[in-house]
């Protein structure tokens, strides 16, 4: 097992992590901007280092600086949490350049599944049902061609990449020039690499994905299904588990397809699997994520099973000591993604001091957050403050125990969409479990 453990992130998922070490009795380093040298994750680890300036590129994304902050405090293993440098394969391969273990999969995995356009290859070879499309297209002419195979509506996606860049919905023939020329101009700027690939955009769908740990021994196991619809410009909102709208049938070959693609790739460490699902119960593989999730919460309430753990002790070595016959989803739980912006102002972000702070509790209700009394949010990165979690035996129950929860929680100071989650839980549609992700774009038109 690791003796110490730098986590190469910010915010509640630094703290998520950190956490985990401390139960596991492994040492902690955290990294930090100069905005950030007051951050929560900063005082709760055991070591910390400044690896540069407020501005991401200059810091969090500073591998450099990074793997020096490893090297100098000894630290045999980085966790690099969500977004940053979780999906970067240049990073993943320089740790193992510096004897420094990668918390995730290998560099060459997340290459493969990071290019789109590949990993719809490859399912498609491992018999895992994928969207009707095309292979990368070279040229905008070669792209008009190929749309009028597929038929509109279609979707321009880049092959790098995530975060919703890169993509682009096509209703009709003469917006697709334009469509294709922005989509690829905005993944060469966001990703480096501006090729794209078109899929037929299915509507309505829900986006439904499927946890899954592997381990180097060749154990692999399915926790089941998050449902990850409410999105806003593809940003998911809130997510929830089990998904309403699958049943024990759909479920058991959605899993099965999900081991089937981590094993097709000889997967390891966490992952995630999403499909779209129909209406009609068919579901297409969208995409692999290598990485932890934001919405990992969900699974761990309703499983049991830690998987920030897990993932340490996945890169350690440590094999799976669980079946799949041993994983049992119990009840239903919910997370809303809490966000200092305002939604009567076109979801604008805001930065400020943090007033007045007051947490939720009871059985099963957990805040993920970094913020404390008088905390100064900075306005250099993601909006997202806390990630507040509920389980309860019910669908129905545990809507009423997260909106009691959310009128518990102030968070005073600055602006944030607490009141926007709480109108979302009221919302007919959402009430039934029926709602795809085109609800939040519906319910703006209305």
């Amino acid at each position: 097992m690791f003796s110490k453990i730098l986590i190469a992130n910010r915010g509640e998922i630094a703290v998520r992590i950190i956490r985990a070490c401390k139960e596991m009795g492994i040492s902690t380093v955290a990294v930090y901007s100069e905005a950030d040298r007051d951050a929560l994750h900063v005082s709760l680890a055991d070591e910390s280092v400044c690896i540069g300036p407020a501005m991401a590129k200059d810091s969090y994304l500073n591998i450099s600086a990074i793997l020096a902050a490893a090297v100098a405090t000894g630290a045999n293993a980085i966790h690099p949490g969500y977004g940053f440098l979780s999906e970067n394969a240049r990073f993943a391969n320089l740790c193992a350049q510096c004897h420094i273990a990668f918390i995730g999969p290998s560099s060459e995995l997340i290459t493969k599944m990071g290019d789109k356009d590949m990993a719809r290859k490859t399912m498609k070879k491992a018999g895992v049902p994928i969207i009707p499309g095309c292979d990368l297209v070279e040229s905008l002419q070669q792209g008009m061609k190929e749309a009028d195979k597929i038929g509109y509506p279609l979707l321009i996606k880049a092959r790098a990449g995530g975060g919703g860049k890169g993509i682009r919905l096509v209703k009709q023939k003469e917006d697709f020039q334009n469509a294709f020329l922005s989509a690829s101009s905005e993944a060469l700027n966001a990703f480096g690499d501006g090729q794209v690939y078109l899929e037929k955009y299915l509507f309505p769908v829900k986006h439904v994905e499927m946890q899954i740990l592997a381990d180097s021994f060749g154990n692999v196991v399915c926790l089941g299904e998050r449902d990850c619809s409410m999105q806003r410009k593809n940003q998911k909102v809130l997510e929830e588990s089990p998904c309403s709208a699958v049943s024990d049938k759909v479920r058991e070959k959605m899993m099965e397809a999900a081991v089937k693609a981590v094993k097709a790739v000889n997967y390891t460490n966490a992952g995630t699997i999403e499909f779209l699902l129909d209406q009609d119960n068919n579901f297409y593989f969208m995409e692999m994520n290598t990485r932890l999730q934001v919405e990992h919460p969900v699974t761990e309430i309703i499983t049991g099973i830690d998987l920030v753990k897990w993932q340490i002790r996945i890169a350690a070595g440590v094999p799976i000591d669980f079946k799949q016959k041993d994983i049992s989803l119990k009840g239903h739980a919910i997370e809303c993604r809490i966000n200092a912006e305002n939604p009567e102002k076109n979801f604008m972000p805001n930065a400020g001091n943090i007033t007045l702070l007051h947490v939720p509790g009871g059985p099963k209700v957990r805040f993920d957050t970094a913020l404390y009394q008088d905390y100064f949010v900075p306005p250099f990165y993601d909006s997202m403050i806390g990630k507040l979690i509920v389980s309860a035996p019910s669908r129905s129950e545990a809507i009423r125990k997260m909106k009691a929860a959310l009128c518990e929680l102030v968070i005073e100071g600055i602006d944030t969409n607490i009141d926007f989650q709480a109108e979302l839980l009221d919302e007919a549609e959402f009430r039934s479990g029926k709602y795809g992700t085109n609800f939040l774009n519906e319910r703006k038109a209305e």
